[in-house]
């Protein structure tokens, strides 16, 4: 059997060894209620306090800005539902948004608010043009994923997060594929609230935030304790949230030069294929992307039959994103971009991580280039494996 390649970190990554051990650190010695007065309380409150503070500034935010939540879904809903829940108006979303956005706003829609679609062009990138024309005066929320967990494709949000700002609109980003990845400024950001979670960056499933700009008020979505300023009821999980903190911590020594080092080897891997199993199209290259994601189509070749292949070839990757999966239709993202329905059903998406090592690359390459040619020469139906 081949060595296993892990090429999917964008729908979750491996945990660094030591976040397993500060976790288990922690299940030990911080497992009371942070909320409660005894000593054990206090141990266990200062340590969720601690890694607070950690998280904010590596996100650039003041502490009483970060909320903890199960994860990057929950928060997506926490603040759709805060910063609309009772009230009529637009929101607007952009064009292949997240499924937790996506459905979030569908549920807020069938509650009495009206919806609206902001435009990408073909490289995934929201259109500038439409912004000013946008209907301000009835906008209660506008929601932009800031890195696409499908192309990588980054947005520019300045102007509009300026907009935003002047007409009193809550922007919310979702920054889970962000966070970790590059560099995240709340302040700088200027959204009203942005999201995260601890799984996408070699940090536990199970805890992830969102940051709430100081003065912005949401309507909490889980009732039934005072925790987190009442904003998030529910005891906060004192050990996931250690981990998630030292994984932060971990990323910070190293950001910008592992930032190189994983763009690189994405970079050889889009060349090799490219150059050796074309025709070959990379989405998004002309605009900023994630340095560690690389989604590729090959015409001409069914999506679910090569994802198989290359399962039995050992390569872990995805035909888009995990929320998606079991859907035989072409990812919202890729379609938004305007791409012939085959090409999008013909898509990969390749993504690497701190751990993916230029040997795995190398080799990962190797197989998809002899998976592709293979499929390529041969007429496959969509139950044929190749050998």
């Amino acid at each position: 059997m081949p060595a296993r390649i892990y090429l999917d970190n964008n729908a979750t990554t491996p945990l660094f060894p030591e976040v397993i051990e500060r976790m288990a650190e922690e299940f030990r010695c911080s497992f009371a209620n942070p909320g409660s007065a005894h000593s054990f309380g206090r141990e266990a409150r200062r340590v969720l306090e601690d890694c607070r503070e950690q998280i904010a500034e590596f996100l650039d935010a003041d502490a009483s800005e970060v909320i903890f939540t199960s994860g990057g879904t929950e928060a997506i809903n926490m603040a759709v539902h805060g910063f609309t829940y009772g009230r009529t108006g637009v929101i607007a979303l952009t064009a292949g948004e997240h499924p937790a956005t996506r459905m979030a706003v569908e549920r807020a829609r069938q509650q009495g608010l009206r919806t609206l679609t902001l435009d990408v062009d073909a490289a995934g990138r929201l259109i500038p043009d439409q912004l000013d024309s946008l209907p301000w005066n009835e906008l209660r929320l506008v929601c932009v994923i800031l890195a696409h967990n499908e192309t990588g494709v980054i947005q520019d949000t300045n102007r509009l997060a300026e907009l935003c700002l002047q007409h009193r609109v809550p922007l919310l980003l979702d920054c889970v594929q962000a966070v970790g990845k590059i560099p995240v400024s709340f302040r700088r950001l200027k959204a009203a609230a942005i999201s995260f979670g601890a799984h996408k960056f070699h940090g536990p499933r199970g805890i992830g935030g969102l940051l709430l700009r100081r003065g912005a008020k949401l309507v909490p979505f889980l009732e039934g304790g005072h925790q987190e300023l009442g904003r998030r009821a529910g005891t906060e999980p004192v050990p996931l949230i250690a981990g998630m903190s030292t994984a932060i911590d971990l990323l910070n020594r190293n950001f910008t030069i592992e930032a190189v080092r994983i763009s690189e080897l994405r970079d050889q891997l889009q060349t090799r294929l490219v150059n050796e199993c074309g025709p070959a199209i990379v989405h998004g290259l002309e605009a900023e992307r994630l340095p560690n994601t690389l989604s590729i189509a090959f015409p001409g070749i069914a999506g679910e039959p090569l994802l198989l292949n290359l399962h039995l070839a050992e390569v872990a990757c995805s035909l888009g994103s995990t929320c998606a999966s079991g859907a035989a239709e072409p990812a919202p993202a890729l379609v938004a971009m305007g791409l012939p329905k085959d090409v999008c059903m013909s898509s990969l998406r390749l993504t690497l991580s701190q751990m993916t090592t230029a040997e795995e690359i190398d080799e990962a390459a190797n197989r998809v280039i002899r998976v592709v040619r293979s499929m390529r020469s041969t007429p496959v139906t969509g139950s044929q494996k190749v050998v």
